[in-house]
């Protein structure tokens, strides 16, 4: 054997100048990218705190008090980060489409001073007041907010934790950064408490976990339900329910919050915010029980000029409390006209819904709802706890037809193309995503008829868990949850040990006749999924991400008919959160028909998609925003 056969071919590579040149030109290419990506990053932080823009206020003088009492909207955040990939976090762009719309219309930002105005001194609002808020003082949050709102001469109040501006986590601001945004003139401050911590929780098979910080809770919280609480909300309990503590100690515990967090603003700042968000909401009260709502209530209203007792609605009034008002919390997947839909249904006043591209729009009949045409994605949003229905205009004569799209609605929800559909929408073929499963509906002379439903994991071959496979993992994650932050190594070392030996236990299977998991439905659960129809005669194929329905369905021949998206609101969802929300988006993009003749090449009839030149520019603005993400997610 020759020598060199036993060279590592790393090596060989090595002596490819061919290869080296091009490794070279990719590092270097990586670098360039790198360094525009740090450019872009260094200049948003420069902008944050060296700006030479300051807040405008709204002309007092010339708010006059009038006869209907127009309250205002306060809308919290929970952060905003470059991407909005998550499902707390709004990215920024989509943050500046909101904010931008509602200054479009009319809004104006108001501040803690002409909140309690309002209130004490009966002083007249602007007509259409937004008070605005981002929880959690998160630094990413005031860098990519910051030039949102000097663009659009916005002000927001920073709410913190106390135990975080003192803490070595880097991603939560600091006192001193807290005071530079208070300088820039765009923000104030407020708190969301001392801490964030859970109290009395119990995972879905009710086995008693008890207090965990932020972290556990990160870990564990995709096996836990609404069994738990926050920290200043009850007594802490035991696995049957009775407290673990006196009412001295319960009230000596939530007083320790308090004073902390007082004694903490008030030698970082001088003083304590004036607005309080309180963990968590919608009790009726400050806590869900009387005495520990009492001890809640008196520190409240002894150090906070006002509090936010209350989420879901997002309309205050005189008639409101100052220390029980409300506030909406938008998604990150939300898009503009889900927000202005549960804001016009809150406060009864008249709002515009965007229609995006207009020229391309005007190929649609909207008939229930609103909708937007943004690029190559067509959306339909619901009216509060209703539908949306929006008709492709000239598709009134088609028989068979191909259709294929990308569905991007949430998994809660339905999302529904209907095909040779009446002018009285009395017969029709109906094909939907609802609530994670495929449905086929049948319309003929006023009757419906089922053929066709299926889970989604089903068709698509995904392994279902049984429930004791799933119970097994919950309890393995749980204890590796605590093992993780375990305070010594002892008690890793322990937790551990029991997460290897339930992990090993065995867990009997669905094909072994145990019963399916099944988890109910969040309305937060994101979907992408791509289907295709195939209508021709009385024939109904579909395909699901490019896998067949195993047989074909059959369907009436009534003729021609029209072609139709809609979308369902499918009633109140569950949420691990509890954040209410009437209001469901069904997302269509890359919308297509085409002609179903049989022939090799078939003829487009209507699509979304974009071409030419305005496919170019979408696609390198794709291509870059995808590039810039993988760095911010990998650098």
């Amino acid at each position: 054997m020759h020598p060199k056969d036993n060279i590592d071919e790393r090596v060989l590579a090595l002596q490819d100048s061919g290869f080296t040149q091009r490794k070279n030109r990719r590092k270097k290419l990586r670098v360039v990218v790198e360094l525009v990506v740090l450019a872009i990053i260094a200049f948003g932080i420069c902008t944050l705190f060296f700006n030479l823009r300051t807040y405008q206020p709204y002309d007092h003088a010339a708010v006059a008090a009038g006869d209907k009492d127009t309250g205002f909207v306060a809308l919290s955040y929970f952060g905003v980060d470059h991407i909005g990939d998550t499902s707390t976090l709004i990215g920024q762009k989509q943050l500046y489409k909101h904010l931008q719309e509602l200054k479009r219309q009319g809004f104006v930002t108001i501040t803690q001073q002409d909140i309690k105005d309002y209130y004490q001194l009966n002083k007249p609002l602007p007509p259409k007041s937004l008070y605005l808020m981002f929880e959690d003082g998160r630094r990413d949050t005031a860098i990519f907010a910051q030039p949102v709102l000097e663009d659009l001469n916005f002000k927001a109040t920073m709410m913190s934790y106390g135990e975080n501006i003192e803490s070595l986590d880097l991603k939560f601001l600091k006192p001193s950064e807290l005071e530079e945004l208070e300088k820039s003139s765009f923000w104030e401050q407020g708190t969301n408490g001392y801490r964030l911590e859970y109290i009395n929780v119990f995972d879905r098979y009710n086995n008693y976990i008890g207090e965990i910080d932020p972290l556990r809770y990160a870990m564990i919280s995709p096996y836990l339900e609404r069994h738990y609480n926050h920290y200043l909300m009850d007594y802490i309990r035991d696995k049957d329910g009775v407290p673990k503590e006196s009412y001295d100690h319960m009230q000596r515990r939530i007083s320790y919050d308090y004073k902390r967090l007082r004694d903490i603003y008030t030698e970082h700042f001088g003083k304590v915010p004036g607005a309080y968000v309180h963990m968590h909401a919608n009790t009726g009260k400050f806590a869900n029980n009387n005495a520990v709502s009492a001890v809640n209530e008196k520190w409240i209203r002894e150090l906070f000029t006002m509090a936010f007792n209350r989420e879901g609605y997002c309309f205050n009034q005189r008639n409101s409390s100052m220390y029980d008002l409300t506030r909406m919390q938008p998604q990150p997947y939300w898009p503009v006209n889900h927000l202005l839909m549960r804001i016009k249904y809150d406060i009864n006043t008249p709002i515009e819904f965007v229609t995006g591209d207009r020229s391309r729009a005007d190929k649609w009949n909207l008939l229930s709802g609103a909708a937007e045409l943004e690029n190559e994605t067509y959306t339909l949003t619901t009216l509060p706890e209703g539908e949306a229905l929006s008709e492709v205009r000239e598709s009134s004569n088609l028989p068979d037809v191909k259709i294929s799209t990308n569905l991007l609605g949430n998994s809660f929800g339905a999302q529904q193309i209907f095909l040779r559909s009446d002018n009285a929408r009395q017969n029709y073929l109906c094909v939907e995503l609802v609530n994670n499963e495929l449905l086929v509906i049948e319309k003929t002379n006023y009757s419906k008829k089922e053929l066709y439903r299926e889970k989604i994991p089903v068709i698509l071959g995904e392994k279902i868990p049984s429930v004791e496979e799933n119970k097994r993992e919950a309890e393995t994650q749980e204890n590796i949850a605590f093992a993780r932050y375990a305070p010594t190594a002892e008690q890793a070392e322990e937790y551990y040990g029991r997460a290897k030996q339930r992990e090993a236990m065995p867990a009997a299977t669905v094909e072994d006749g145990a019963e399916a998991y099944e988890h109910v439905q969040s309305f937060h659960r994101r979907s992408v999924h791509k289907l295709e129809i195939d209508l021709k005669g009385n024939r109904l194929s579909l395909k699901l991400d490019d896998k067949n329905i195993p047989q074909d369905i059959t369907v009436a021949e009534n003729g021609q008919g029209g072609v139709l998206l809609g979308a369902s609101w499918q009633g109140e969802a569950w949420s691990q959160r509890n954040l209410a929300d009437d209001v469901y988006d069904a997302v269509f993009e890359k919308f297509t028909i085409t002609t179903n003749t049989g022939k090799d090449e078939e003829k487009v009839l209507f699509t979304t998609e974009l071409s030419g030149w305005d496919k170019f520019v979408f696609q390198t603005k794709e291509t870059w925003e995808s590039i810039l993400c993988w760095f911010l997610r990998n650098g």
